[in-house]
């Protein structure tokens, strides 16, 4: 099964017998056996892989640099030598097993104090614990530097538009009944036969012919016409005005604050004076000096800095306050401002 190992465990046993007993064990423990090698007496033993170049010895050399010159000798002056490669949680288990089967103290015997012990029957150290080799061979970055990354927000503001309201006109024709009053004039025809007597007139002979009298009565009805006109209208537009929008957020940044720490040696730092107005102001209070002992560096420390020059405690409290209550939490800036304060005031020359 392959496995990212976090550790190789090395022993050494002048018995072969009992390193192989300790391997048995192991695998019977769980520990597969690709991960198990045994060397004895200086040739390739069970377990040794191909793939370490300059053998056995060589690949000692690889996990330990110089430091392998006791398994070396304890290889080639006929000891058996078990490498595990085991994970961080099985390292404690593992070193057991190899502890119960009595491997040497080459620690003991070895007269170089820079040698890495395999440790006396029964004691924890008889295993001895290093880097695995795809560690101790890899490219590590500068471990004693690291970077700080400054951000920076910056605020940008653009417009979009939105519907904030409007209107919807409607169109529809509505029938409404009406009405008017007109005089209309209807006429008759009539006959009105009078019975009379009287001598014949002139005017009467001129009659005496054949005559047509035709009289037409007429009537007058009521002719409806409808004539539309335009009353009202209606107009839908909408004004458009500009107006300017003053927009307040806040953006973040990184603000990276350099602070050199109080070095006793060349700035003159008193931590005894320190504790002696401890005990003056506090002493009574139940509290501990380390409570306060921050407190009178970070003061001490920030009178040192560039920053403050020539600036008195009051006009810098408040950037002080913000820098220690962002260091120290859990503390109160009230509760040590006096402590700042003189910490503050050794350096400027008012204590």
């Amino acid at each position: 099964m392959a496995m990212n190992n976090e550790c190789t465990l090395l022993a050494a046993f002048s018995n072969n017998s009992k390193a192989q007993a300790a391997v048995q064990e192991l695998e019977r423990s769980g520990v597969e056996r690709d991960r198990i090698h045994a060397h004895a007496g200086g040739t390739a033993g069970t377990g040794e892989s191909t793939q370490h170049e300059g053998g056995f010895t060589g690949w000692l050399k690889s996990l330990f640099g110089n430091d392998e010159q006791d398994y070396t000798t304890a290889y080639t002056g006929g000891n058996t030598i078990v490498a595990v490669d085991a994970a961080n949680n099985e390292v404690d288990s593992i070193a057991d097993i190899l502890d119960r089967y009595d491997p040497l103290d080459l620690q003991a015997q070895s007269t170089s104090a820079s040698a890495a012990g395999a440790g006396a029957s029964g004691s924890r150290s008889t295993a001895q614990t290093t880097p695995p080799k795809a560690r101790a061979t890899a490219n590590r970055p500068d471990e004693t530097s690291s970077a700080v990354p400054v951000v920076q927000e910056d605020l940008a503001v653009g417009k979009r538009s939105f519907q904030r309201g409007g209107v919807r006109v409607y169109t529809r024709v509505v029938d409404r009944p009406v009405e008017e009053n007109i005089r209309l004039r209807d006429e008759r025809v009539y006959v009105d036969r009078q019975p009379v007597d009287r001598p014949v007139t002139a005017d009467d002979l001129k009659g005496n012919q054949d005559e047509v009298i035709e009289v037409k009565e007429y009537a007058e009805e009521p002719v409806v016409e409808k004539r539309a006109r335009v009353v009202e209208e209606v107009r839908v537009g909408k004004d458009v005005s500009e107006r300017t929008e003053t927009v307040r957020d806040s953006v973040r940044h990184t603000e990276v604050n350099v602070e050199q720490l109080a070095d006793a040696g060349k700035t003159g730092f008193d931590d005894a004076d320190f504790r002696r107005h401890f005990q003056q102001s506090y002493g009574t209070s139940g509290a501990s000096y380390s409570d306060y002992g921050p407190a009178y560096e970070y003061g001490y420390t920030n009178a040192n800095n560039p920053t403050y020059r020539n600036r008195s405690f009051d006009e810098v409290e408040p950037d002080l306050r913000t820098g220690y209550e962002r260091r120290y939490p859990n503390s109160t800036w009230e509760k040590v401002k006096d402590s700042v304060r003189y910490g503050w005031d050794r350096v400027t020359g008012k204590a």
